[in-house]
């Protein structure tokens, strides 16, 4: 053997590892099924189009979300609760486009399962035959366990999500945290058993009290994925533009931003029309002849 090829010891340890190790497919449930077991934490973002989904999929993020998150980021409502089936498919198709490597899953949204499993299933169906994703998102503790059982039975994996559940706003009135107080507790701890008995391959703990999402990381078996659930949790989301700094204004407690996007762009497009203005773009050398 070569003294720089690594060892075959060396090898199994890569490729036991979402970083870095799965090279050659796409990521899957029993990859992040693995990572629990031997404590490895991991990161997810959302994405809504081809070109985002594929730098974060070429910078090794290996499950990328796509939210109803996109009703706020990219099509300008105020709350999730107007996006459609019809928008849904299109954003995830264009994310599973654009990404090789990444395990893909998508938001059902608002109105496209509460009805009945029946329905759940209707529209998973669509997201995983005309999207191509690899695995569908709903929001509900026990009051959604029925589909999730529906779908995983059928052969869709699903990613639930308990705590703070956005689609629920107006019942909420806001975004509250979830999860405060004896009852809450108990109530969060009851969905999040209720959502793994039916088969959910991980949960989503969103605007959860730290402690709380603790524990509920440490008697649960599949994985659990904080967004404002404290530092315990297995893995981690975020929305993209919050990440990056695009979002204007505030952004929620639990996101850190890792660039200013926003500032970036701004600067580049008054960059652009300056030149223009000023007939410095397009130079000799942007022009045929």
């Amino acid at each position: 053997m070569n003294a720089s090829s690594p060892s075959p010891a060396q090898n199994q340890a890569s490729t036991a590892t979402l970083y870095g190790g799965v090279t050659n497919r796409r990521v899957t449930v029993r990859d992040l099924a693995t990572a629990k077991q031997r404590g490895e934490k991991w990161s997810m973002l959302t994405a809504y189009d081809a070109l985002t989904a594929g730098v974060f999929d070429e910078a090794g993020i290996p499950v990328l979300l796509v939210g109803d998150s996109a009703g706020n980021c990219h099509l300008g409502y105020e709350t999730t609760v107007p996006v459609t089936m019809d928008q849904m498919v299109m954003l995830s198709a264009a994310v599973v486009r654009g990404t090789k490597r990444s395990m893909i899953v998508a938001d059902l949204p608002f109105g496209s399962y509460q009805e009945s499993p029946a329905q759940a299933m209707h529209n998973a169906a669509r997201l995983m035959k005309e999207a191509g994703v690899g695995a569908v998102k709903l929001e509900g503790g026990e009051r959604s366990a029925r589909s999730i059982e529906l779908l995983v039975e059928a052969g869709v994996p699903v990613m639930a999500h308990i705590g703070l559940t956005p689609q629920s706003v107006h019942a909420l009135g806001g975004y509250p945290v979830q999860g405060r107080g004896d009852e809450a507790a108990h109530q969060l701890l009851r969905d999040a058993k209720a959502v793994q008995q039916a088969g959910a391959f991980a949960v989503v703990l969103e605007a959860v009290p730290a402690e709380l999402a603790a524990q509920v990381t440490e008697q649960l078996a599949i994985p659990t994925v904080g967004i404002g659930g404290g530092p315990d949790t297995d893995a981690q989301v975020l929305v993209w533009t919050d990440m990056a700094g695009m979002t204007a204004g505030r952004v929620p407690k639990f996101v850190k931003q890792y660039a200013n996007l926003r500032a970036v762009l701004g600067d580049a497009a008054r960059a652009f029309a300056e030149d223009v203005r000023g007939g410095a773009f397009p130079a000799e050398e942007h022009s045929f002849h």
